[in-house]
């Protein structure tokens, strides 16, 4: 097996290649992003670091939304490029169960896949997801999907089916009801929650200037 750190070397060029063109929120900036809050958590967790980073840094190899919904080939393109890495099986193996479950997906299912790792991973990738940085890919995203900043007429929908959040096509602020601002009581480790804690207070914040502004009261 090679040395850890010439694996994450690897893997880092492998996915600044393949995201070189991605959508703005989808990068290798995020993926960077993303990477780092899973060390930062990592380190009060007894985890597998090279499982975690390895997840972090392949989880959004092909995501399914820019696959016409295929949800497997981002566990498949990533087992692919860790097999030629000459990566112990169990790690693919553990590192594909990760991608395949680390999504929000509308967050009214559930999966039987669990592990340390993947809460590690998860509330990384959430934490993106959260405060300006979320609230810009948020936006940046939906001018990516041609969507109404918003529309007070189209209410939120709470009970979206997997499926339903996936053909979603509803104005960028009802994002922040139908994900962003659940992710914070969806926090799987302690330094996930304390971190989720000031980005979903920045969230809120936005969101009173938002309708201020709106009604052309601020």
């Amino acid at each position: 097996m090679q040395n850890d750190q010439l694996i994450i070397e690897n893997t880092i060029t492998y996915v600044k290649k393949e995201l070189l063109n991605a959508e703005g929120g989808h990068d290798w900036w995020h993926i960077e992003r993303v990477w780092h809050n899973a060390k930062l958590i990592s380190q009060t967790e007894s985890v597998n670091s090279l499982v975690v980073e390895l997840a972090a840094l392949l989880h959004d190899i092909a995501d399914a939304k820019f696959h016409d919904g295929d949800e497997e080939i981002g566990p498949q393109k990533a087992a692919f490029f860790l097999k030629a890495q000459s990566i112990d099986q169990s790690i693919i193996d553990h590192v594909e169960q990760i991608i395949r479950n680390i999504s929000f997906k509308g967050g009214n299912f559930t999966t039987s896949f669990y592990s340390l790792e993947l809460a590690v991973v998860q509330d990384a990738d959430r934490l993106d997801a959260m405060g300006a940085i979320g609230i810009a890919r948020a936006f940046n995203y939906g001018g990516f999907k041609n969507r109404e900043l918003y529309n007070p007429q189209i209410a939120p929908n709470l009970q979206m089916s997997k499926e339903e959040y996936k053909k979603s096509t509803a104005p960028t602020i009802n994002h922040f009801y139908e994900k962003l601002l659940l992710l914070k009581d969806r926090m799987n480790t302690s330094t996930g929650k304390r971190i989720a804690e000031k980005r979903h207070h920045f969230m809120e914040q936005f969101l009173q200037q938002f309708y201020m502004e709106w009604e052309g009261k601020g």
